[in-house]
């Protein structure tokens, strides 16, 4: 659909209120994101992510972090609630462990299409180090590029099959991040041979998926002065090394990282190659910025969106006592916590 605004953002509370409903109406954004916020039961999310439909008049994406974790929004009593993914790697097993991350996000996939949610934020592609900041070392995979790839091509069909679209995060790589991007810039220093041997490569075999999140990081070797959201160098290696053909979408706009005002910032990654700008905390005025210089949806990027949608299917037909039990058997200790 032409017109778009090049923006995924998010709402204030737990029901969309008339204001924000007129606003969205006018602003018409790509999608929605979701947080804690906003997510009290089953039915009030429901209501939510219907509302929130109706407020721009079409199917509009819905997204969420629904990684498990410590990173999981919807949480227990009315979800299940996960160990950390790199636990549950280490519990399952080499051998085990990508059967072990399809049904976990398989039943991930299965809570969120039942409360009208069809895209959550993960697999992750990022390897991890022992200096890894701690806010994103054990939602990782692994610390070698073969379990990380695995892993995240099993999480990628567990959500496909349950009718949710996944998002490659994050390119092209934050597992040498060692500090956190949410409060201020990471720089590696790591030579090229290692990036394009590790982290890079991590992200290749998964560049078929339909969503991509950027990282908020710079990488001294390739550009020493922008992070990769920001980097024409670093989007066009995403691109054409990496080879991820999907729709690519800006980490939280408003995160430390990243240097300037909003509009600025949206301004900036729009102009080097992001196809959609994600701001999350829903603020009135910081999206009235955004939104001022994000732009619309139209060529490449909005064939890119248009594509992703189109991926978009009905769940497949699943037996949730089967999957727990299955998993169950997977794990070595507690699968849930």
């Amino acid at each position: 659909m032409a017109g778009l605004s090049a923006t995924i953002l998010g709402c204030e509370g737990q029901r969309l209120s008339p204001p924000e409903a007129r606003f969205f109406a006018q602003a018409q954004p790509w999608g929605f994101i979701l947080f804690a916020r906003n997510i009290q039961d089953p039915a009030q999310l429901s209501a939510l992510t219907s509302d929130l439909r109706a407020a721009v008049g079409r199917d509009a994406p819905i997204l969420i972090d629904q990684e498990g974790g410590r990173v999981q929004r919807m949480r227990a009593p009315h979800w299940r609630q996960w160990h950390p993914a790199l636990e549950q790697m280490a519990q399952a097993g080499p051998a085990r462990a990508a059967r072990s991350m399809y049904l976990r996000s398989r039943l991930i996939a299965h809570e969120l299409r039942a409360v009208g949610i069809d895209v959550n934020c993960m697999p992750l592609a990022d390897v991890a180090r022992d200096t890894t900041h701690p806010v994103l070392r054990n939602r990782l995979y692994g610390s070698d590029r073969d379990s990380v790839v695995g892993a995240g091509r099993a999480v990628a069909q567990g959500l496909l099959a349950g009718g949710v679209l996944p998002v490659l995060k994050h390119l092209p790589g934050y597992g040498l991040g060692a500090v956190d991007s949410h409060l201020t810039l990471p720089r590696v220093a790591a030579p090229l041979a290692e990036l394009n041997a590790v982290d890079f490569a991590a992200f290749t075999p998964l560049a078929d998926l339909p969503l991509g999140m950027t990282a908020h990081i710079v990488y001294e070797a390739i550009d020493g002065d922008l992070p990769a959201t920001f980097s024409p160098g670093l989007i066009g290696l995403i691109r054409d090394q990496i080879g991820f053909g999907g729709a690519l979408m800006t980490d939280d706009l408003s995160m430390g990282a990243l240097p300037g005002p909003l509009g600025q910032r949206a301004a900036r990654a729009r102009a080097a190659g992001c196809d959609l700008i994600l701001h999350c905390n829903g603020a009135r005025a910081e999206m009235e910025a955004v939104l001022a210089d994000a732009g619309t949806l139209d060529g490449l990027s909005l064939a890119r969106t248009d594509r992703a949608l189109a991926a978009r299917r009905q769940p497949e037909p699943l037996d949730i006592a089967a999957a727990e039990a299955e998993l169950a058997g997977l794990v070595d200790g507690e699968v849930y916590g």
